[in-house]
């Protein structure tokens, strides 16, 4: 053992040790994997490999109840992304859509632009790390109060740095969400996913093998931003949030894309046995989790790393968290073929490494071992917590409910305010229609990006409901993967998987961790039911923010679902437009209770957060799911909403807007009908009513006639009236005067 891993005596003192984010427990499990005290290098290294942000120490044992298997998965939860099969290409061949959700919450609140924008980076890598060229983006943001100081910077930064990011690496952004609510005022959420497409037989996976094959890095240089990048996103705010600027990473979408194009081409070749983007930790994660998926050791010489500044430590180099970095472990005698590749792209290569067969991470910097730590430990050998939980209890029913004294005057109110205003604002920043495959822009139920060269689609949906899942976490949980089956039924598409962003307080909190468990138990039924098992994900703890009162303040439990399907022939693909004045408008699905509990209605025009959420009825998803499915492809529709936030009305105002047509609604009603929401329903307009009654009745699905599109205005069978073009003007006006003023 060299004299450099023999720290003197007293160097790794408990203060060091705290500062790295490791419990005294935690450090004595280091002790004992070791035998001996770790250098600081070997410090750090442990304290990014079992942070919450790496380990998933707290929710691995939860994680792993979740359904992940089924004939469409080809690689399940554990690669860097998630892979299911979509069938032949316009060649034939078979291909697979590869997709995973990821978080930059931490980073986003910190520095907006940069924490989006890498956010966005990170997640792209995943993708195409696994030889998917990436073909969508989706975003699920979480704001707080917009009359927070803070607020209006924090959502100008977000969305610029999405925008500014995915529209220069030539990614198009096709949809999101966006919602504001006061327990995000110190701690925002930016969840970004990615969709690429790959064939089938070129899927590239994570676990090195061979010893004696060389390890490769490739793409930008390594600097000192980001360090500590994954350690920070494990850990609680506090007052010093500004502090932590210097542990935000920094990205160039230009170099992404010549990374991705460089990987690709490398890829077409038989020059690759592993792969892995280094995102969160760096070369450490990087380094670590090759080697430990492949059961085999490694050895690194850091010296060979490409720098872009000067007197880097080991310590740096292996915790930063510089953007547009690979790591490879190339076939022998195929180095100088990839390095003309990558330099041909005006990218950084080197061959700083190989795999042994020690089963131990070993680093030499400057003539000296720096590390020898067996990888185990770091790995599969990680803490895993069952953490002590206290089941949330159930909500107090509904009492004292309000009525609506004039449904169009409450429908525009909820149409003007932060929770259902148009984001165009937001997603008109994106470039959605790069790259000439999308269908189905940002507005609808999910953006819509065509196969290439096919006449087929990939429809693509994020979703979640947090006031939910802080008031009923089973419900909401259920909810969540719910209404993204709801959203993709909507377009067409069969729904296929789902990947998850699992965004929540400190898990130490046994309320936090009720809040947690109780999503996760939701949400495995639904999948199980609705047939979207969960291939990929993040999880982001410790989402809370101590303020000077020493109060820690948790966001609401917000595990945000991304989802994908399959939607066979475009023509066939619905929007939630009204097409043309004179068709009849019908419901489908629901059990004709509606109530009003956890519902925007009641939140936004009378302030209380009160009552159960609406249950969800996976059976009756089920059911009214194939009535929309057979409608459509029987072309007895020809437009198609899903009900969710604010109910019924706002459905049928959201499909006027769409259009500019307005609609007369003949059905009666009181504000539960109108505005709660009760889910397994849709919004249809036919001009075969008929026709559609009856495929509802033979299911043995609730359908009803409320009304028929045409007109200018959106008019209740009470009297009540809302012009559309007010319904627009008030729906725009929220972003418009928040920005410009």
């Amino acid at each position: 053992m060299s004299d450099t891993l023999a720290a003197p005596a007293g160097t790794i003192t408990p203060e060091i040790v705290a500062e790295h984010g490791l419990k005294p427990d935690e450090y004595q499990r280091i002790l004992a994997a070791l035998g001996r005290e770790p250098n600081l290098v070997e410090l750090g290294i442990f304290s990014v490999m079992w942070s919450e942000h790496c380990s998933y120490k707290s929710s691995r044992v939860h994680l792993k109840t979740l359904p992940t298997t089924g004939p469409q998965v080809i690689c399940g939860p554990g690669e860097n992304a998630g892979v299911v099969d979509i069938g032949p290409g316009p060649d034939g061949k078979p291909l697979a859509a590869i997709f995973k959700m990821e978080s930059h919450n931490h980073p986003s609140y910190i520095e907006p632009y940069q924490g989006a924008a890498t956010g966005v980076g990170g997640i792209l890598r995943d993708v195409f790390t696994m030889g998917a060229r990436p073909v969508a983006l989706m975003n699920a943001l979480r704001f707080g109060r917009p009359d927070h100081p803070k607020m209006k910077h924090l959502v100008q930064g977000v969305v610029a740095g999405i925008g500014g990011y995915g529209n220069c690496v030539g990614v198009p952004t096709v949809g999101g969400e966006t919602n504001f609510d006061p327990a995000y005022d110190g701690n925002i959420l930016v969840n970004a996913m990615a969709v690429g497409i790959a064939e089938q037989d070129k899927i590239f996976y994570s676990a090195a093998s061979g010893p004696g094959n060389s390890i490769v890095y490739v793409g930008s240089k390594t600097g000192r931003d980001g360090i500590h990048g994954a350690t920070m996103a494990s850990a609680e705010f506090g007052e010093d949030s500004e502090e932590k600027r210097p542990t935000v990473q920094v990205g160039d979408p230009f170099t992404e894309k010549l990374l991705i194009e460089a990987c690709l081409e490398l890829m077409a070749s038989d020059a690759i046995v592993a792969i892995q983007d280094m995102g969160a930790a760096g070369l450490t994660s990087s380094s670590v989790e090759m080697a430990s998926k492949g059961g085999v050791g490694i050895e690194l010489n850091l010296d060979n790393v490409p720098q872009r500044e000067t007197n880097m430590t080991a310590y740096e180099m292996m915790l930063s968290e510089s953007q547009e970095r690979m790591l490879m472990v190339l076939k022998p005698g195929r180095e100088d073929f990839a390095e003309a590749i990558f330099r041909k792209w005006e990218l950084d290569f080197a061959v700083i490494g190989h795999v042994t067969e020690t089963g131990h991470m070993v680093l030499k910097h400057k003539g000296e071992t720096v590390c020898d730590i067996p990888l185990a430990p770091l790995a599969d050998d990680a803490p895993s917590y069952n953490r002590p939980y206290v089941t949330t209890p159930p909500p107090a029913p509904l009492t004292n409910v309000p009525a609506s004294t004039d449904l169009a005057a409450d429908l525009t109110a909820l149409m003007a305010s932060p929770a259902l205003a148009s984001r165009s604002w937001i997603w008109q920043q994106y470039d959605h229609m790069v790259m000439a495959d999308t269908v189905q822009i940002p507005g609808g139920d999910a953006g819509v990006v065509r196969i290439h060269g096919t006449n087929r689609g990939l429809a693509v949906t994020t979703d979640c409901t947090p006031r939910y899942c802080f008031a009923d976490p089973f419900e909401g949980g259920k909810q969540a993967i719910a209404e993204c089956y709801r959203n993709l039924v909507s377009t067409g598409a069969r729904p296929l998987a789902t990947t998850d962003c699992m965004n929540f307080g400190n898990p130490e909190r046994p309320e936090i961790m009720g809040q947690f468990v109780g999503c996760i138990e939701g949400m495995g039924k639904a999948c199980k039911a609705l047939d979207m098992p969960i291939v990929s994900g993040n999880v982001s703890l410790y989402n809370e923010t101590t303020g000077p009162d020493g109060i820690a303040r948790a966001i609401l439990p917000t595990p945000a679902i991304g989802a994908i399907g399959l939607i066979e022939d475009l023509g066939q693909m619905m929007t939630l437009a009204f097409k043309a004045a004179g068709e009849t408008i019908v419901l489908i699905g629901g059990n004709g209770t509606e109530e009003l509990g956890q519902s925007l209605w009641l939140d936004v025009l009378h302030g209380r957060r009160e009552g159960a959420p609406p249950q969800v009825d996976l059976k009756g998803e089920l059911e009214s799911g194939g009535v929309i499915a057979s409608l459509i492809a029987g072309g007895k529709v020809s437009a198609v909403h899903d009900i969710s936030d604010g109910g019924l009305a706002v459905a049928v105002a959201e499909m006027a807007l769409a259009s500019g047509i307005g609609a007369g609604l003949s059905a009666e009603g009181d504000a539960g009908f109108w505005f709660g929401e009760g889910q397994a329903r849709y919004v249809v307009t036919t001009s075969d009513a008929n026709a559609v009654l009856a495929a509802a009745e033979a299911a043995g699905v609730r359908a009803q006639l409320i009304g028929a599109t045409g007109g200018d205005a959106v008019v209740f069978a009470s009297g009540a009236t809302v012009a559309v073009a007010e319904l627009h003007e008030r729906n725009l006006a929220f972003f418009k005067d928040w920005m410009e003023g």
